[in-house]
């Protein structure tokens, strides 16, 4: 079940860094869009994790 989960952490991240992304930029705001850049990291990594928990199975 946390392959899944993470997975699922890292799409909201990184679709919630993406729109955070889009609105500092338009507000030429650029903390905002650091942190949007920032937390599409994060779910990206969040994904990856996610995908090694599945092949290597829940148990680490």
């Amino acid at each position: 079940m946390g392959e899944l989960t993470d997975k699922i952490k890292g799409n909201i991240n990184e679709a919630v860094g993406k729109v955070k992304e889009a609105i500092g930029d338009h507000q030429n705001n650029p903390e905002l869009k650091a942190e949007g850049q920032g937390q599409q990291v994060q779910g990206k990594g969040e994904q990856f994790k996610g995908k090694v928990k599945g092949a290597l199975g829940d148990d680490i």
